[in-house]
C-alpha cells in the first residue's frame, strides 16, 4: 500500500468534491471513508487511475450520507453528476483548501489543526505532538472545528499568517515524522510566495529551503541520526542554501520582521558557516532573542539556551536552561548536552538515558541511547 501516494491525492480529490458542492466537513468525512477502502481493498489490486478511483468512492459515500439526511435530499438530483470513469480533472486546489480551512469563524488553533487533518493528511497523535496536547484534547478540537465549518459557506478565506503557520507544521512533520510532506509544503509555499508579496512568506519559504538544503546530511547510512555539528557539509545542497539567503535577504530588507524571517535568519547563520566551529553564535543568540521578543514561545527560549552555551559556555546555557519547565519536550536531552560539553560525563549519561526514554521518535531514541552509552563506556576505563 503506497500511503504516501494517498496522502498526496487527498487534497486534490477533496477539492474536487467541494467544487462540485459538498460542504467542506461532509467532503472530508466522504475522503477519508475512501481512504479507509483504498485500504482493504488496494493492496489486492491497485487501480490504474488512483486518483479517478478516489473521487468516484468519495463521491458515492457523500451521496449516501446526503440520502440519509432528510434535510439534505435536494442533493440526491446531483446523483447524475458522479464523475464518468477515466482521469480525473488535473486541477490542484491545495493551497486555495488552505486558505478556505482558516475560515473566519474559527480560532486559529483550530483552523490549523483542521487543515492538518483534512488537507495534510497528518493524523490526530501526530498533530497533537506537534501542540504539545493530548491526542484526546486535539480529537476534540478537531471534531469542533469540523462542527463548526459544517454547512459554512466558504466564500471568505481566512488570513495568511494561519495558513503560513498550517505550512510550517506540514513541513515540520514531513521533515522529522513519519510521512514525507516537506517537498509539497515547498511547493505550496513557493505558490503562496508567487500569489502574496508578503515578507513572512518569503521568510517562510527561505526557512523551508535551507532546512531542506542540509537534510541529506542529517542521516548516516544506516539511518541514525547526525548532529548538526557532526555533519558532512559537502552533503549539503549549496543550490537551495544560496536561494534560500537570497530570497532572506530580500525579506529583510523591507524591514518588516517576522518570526519566520528570524527563523530563516538562524538557519542561513547555520548554513553559511564552512565549518561547525566557525557558526556564529553570538550572533544566532542576538536573533534568539528577536525571537523571543516575537513569539515569547518556551521552546524558542529551550533552543536559545543551546545557543547561549555554544556562545558564552555551556555553564551560561544550563543558567538559561534553569528558568525554564523542565516538563518541555527535549529539554533533558538539552541539559544532558550542556552537562557534557560542562565536563560532567556521568550527569550527563544519565540525563541522555533519561531523555532517551521520552523521545517522540526511534531515531532520536536510539540517538539519544546511544550517546549514554559512549558516555557511560568512557567513565568506565
Amino acid at each position: 500500500m503506497d500511503e504516501v501516494l494517498l496522502r498526496s491525492l487527498t487534497p486534490s480529490v477533496l477539492g474536487i468534491l467541494v467544487r462540485r458542492g459538498a460542504d467542506f466537513a461532509a467532503a472530508e468525512d466522504a475522503v477519508q471513508d475512501a481512504l479507509v477502502e483504498a485500504v482493504r481493498v488496494w493492496p489486492a489490486e491497485q487501480p490504474r487511475d488512483p486518483k479517478g478511483w478516489l473521487v468516484t468512492v468519495a463521491w458515492r459515500r457523500f451521496l449516501d450520507a446526503a440520502r440519509s439526511d432528510a434535510a439534505r435530499r435536494r442533493r440526491e438530483d446531483r446523483a447524475d453528476e458522479e464523475p464518468a470513469p477515466g482521469p480525473a480533472p488535473a486541477v490542484d486546489d491545495t493551497l486555495r483548501l488552505y486558505f478556505l480551512c482558516a475560515h473566519p469563524s474559527l480560532t486559529p488553533s483550530s483552523a490549523v489543526a483542521l487543515t492538518l487533518r483534512a488537507v495534510g493528511g497528518l493524523t490526530t497523535r501526530q498533530i497533537a505532538e506537534a501542540y504539545l496536547v493530548p491526542e484526546a484534547t486535539m480529537a476534540q478540537r478537531i471534531s469542533r472545528a469540523k462542527r463548526t465549518v459544517s454547512g459554512v459557506r466558504f466564500d471568505r478565506p481566512g488570513d495568511v499568517a494561519t495558513v503560513l503557520r498550517v505550512l510550517y507544521l506540514v513541513f515540520n512533520e514531513g521533515y522529522s515524522g513519519d510521512v514525507d510532506l516537506a517537498a509539497e509544503a515547498i511547493r505550496l509555499t513557493r505558490q503562496l510566495a508567487a500569489a502574496i508579496d508578503h515578507p513572512e512568506v518569503a521568510g517562510l519559504l527561505a526557512l523551508m529551503l535551507l532546512h531542506h538544503a542540509r537534510r541529506a546530511g542529517r542521516t548516516a547510512p544506516d539511518g541514525s541520526l547526525v548532529p548538526l555539528a557532526e555533519q558532512d557539509r559537502d552533503r549539503w545542497d549549496t543550490a537551495a542554501i544560496a536561494e534560500g539567503i537570497g530570497i532572506l535577504q530580500a525579506a529583510l530588507a523591507r524591514d518588516r520582521l517576522g518570526e519566520f524571517q528570524a527563523q530563516a535568519a538562524i538557519a542561513a547563520l547555520h548554513a553559511d558557516a564552512p565549518t561547525a566551529e566557525e557558526t556564529d553564535w553570538v550572533q544566532i543568540v542576538e536573533w534568539y532573542d528577536e525571537l523571543v521578543r516575537l513569539t515569547d514561545s518556551p521552546v524558542v527560549r529551550l533552543n536559545r539556551a543551546v545557543a547561549v552555551g555554544e556562545a558564552d559556555g555551556p555553564r551560561a546555557g544550563l543558567a538559561a536552561l534553569a528558568a525554564l519547565d523542565d516538563a518541555l519536550p527535549r529539554h533533558t536531552a538539552v541539559a544532558a548536552y550542556l552537562h557534557e560539553r560542562d565536563g560532567d560525563p556521568a550527569t550527563a549519561a544519565r540525563l541522555y538515558a533519561e531523555a532517551a526514554r521520552k523521545a517522540p521518535s526511534l531515531a532520536e531514541r536510539d540517538h539519544l541511547t546511544r550517546r549514554a552509552a559512549r558516555l557511560n563506556a568512557r567513565s568506565d576505563r
